[in-house]
């Protein structure tokens, strides 16, 4: 009985101080440009680029000390390349992904919208499988150990992960489910939804309404659907925006902040651990933990996340295909055991 009256007061005194935080300080309204640098409306210096040049540059470093030390099987004068050539499949890869996982129907009737990269668009799954094939060619062509090498990349991919993740929540795409959790956010590209439905259950109508009376020149007929929306623009420097935006918004988890945490940070120390802690480990090990790993915590993440994608059976997309990757992973480490290779150092596995 006490320790039903305990849980109870808990959960009182955990809600009361979130019904207080809200009131005090209030959800945070994203405010954050996908920009660093504008030229134009469309053209600039964007953290999503950035996010990408950061991933590559930290994986060449990473590696080449992998190089130094002894844990790969390439050669310092192989390793430009191999990143540089690596980049590109990564980042086709992703975005061919995202055409035949999320956007096939307009892909098969438009395939040139695979070029218009500034549109957005690019799935993880696509770009890790990209670079298994990659990999694979590589090693065939100058004949180092495919799952060896596979290893190396393996080993840094969950730090562009987080870097990506990070882009995303900057850009304020791919949020997360309603929430009241006193971290919550409220993201202004959630008006771009079709079926956009208010806290108090006010429509889009009714935010129009609302914004009709500031005046704002709109560049279509209806701004809150089309791709250069001012009303979007506008909150992130327009503070009468900011507070009908406020009112009208959902507060969300930011699941980007999650996966950024989960299938990113958490997953590199845990690779990078075993790197070192065991420099000779059978090669496809580190490969197989980075499938299932990364697949545990999309799944888990997902959880946070708003399907925007629609449900295979009672799974999102992202948590369907992920199954699929840990039946690799497990591959990989089965591999591992049944044609085993090492590396030069002394190892524990």
């Amino acid at each position: 009985m006490l320790k039903c009256f305990s849980k109870i007061n808990i959960f009182y005194s955990t809600s009361k101080l979130t019904t207080i935080f809200k009131s005090v300080i209030g959800y945070y309204l994203h405010d954050l440009s996908p920009f660093i640098v504008r030229f134009s409306e469309s053209i600039g210096l964007r953290w999503y680029g950035l996010a990408y040049v950061a991933a590559f540059v930290v994986a060449y470093f990473l590696i080449k000390r992998f190089v130094s030390l002894g844990y790969s099987e390439l050669k310092k004068n192989q390793l430009q390349d191999f990143i540089t050539y690596g980049a590109i499949c990564t980042m086709a890869g992703g975005r061919l992904g995202y055409m035949f996982l999320y956007n096939f129907d307009e892909f098969l009737n438009s395939p040139l919208i695979f070029f218009k990269f500034l549109d957005g668009g690019m799935a993880s799954h696509g770009g890790i499988f990209a670079l298994v094939l990659y990999t694979y060619y590589y090693s065939k062509r100058y004949k180092v150990g495919w799952r060896g090498i596979g290893d190396d990349l393996c080993t840094v991919a969950p730090l562009g992960l987080f870097f990506g993740r990070m882009a995303n929540f900057i850009n304020g795409e791919l949020y997360g489910r309603k929430s009241n959790v006193p971290w919550a956010v409220k993201f202004p590209e959630e008006i771009r939804e079709p079926n956009f439905i208010s806290p108090e259950n006010l429509s889009r109508s009714d935010l129009r309404n609302s914004l009709s009376q500031l005046n704002l020149e709109y560049n279509s007929s209806n701004p809150l659907i089309g791709e250069n929306s001012v009303v979007i623009e506008a909150s992130r420097e327009n503070e009468n925006v900011q507070n009908i935006l406020n009112e009208y918004l959902n507060a969300r988890h930011p699941s980007q902040i999650y996966q950024a945490l989960l299938e990113g940070l958490i997953l590199f120390i845990i690779l990078m651990v075993i790197r070192y802690k065991a420099p000779k480990v059978r090669h496809g090990i580190l490969t197989g933990i980075f499938f299932i790993g990364y697949a545990i915590f999309r799944i888990i993440g997902e959880i946070f996340r708003e399907p925007s994608d629609g449900y295979i059976g009672n799974l999102t997309r992202g948590q369907f295909f992920s199954t699929f990757m840990i039946l690799i992973g497990i591959i990989f480490v089965a591999s591992a055991f049944i044609w085993p290779r090492r590396n030069k150092s002394e190892s524990k596995l």
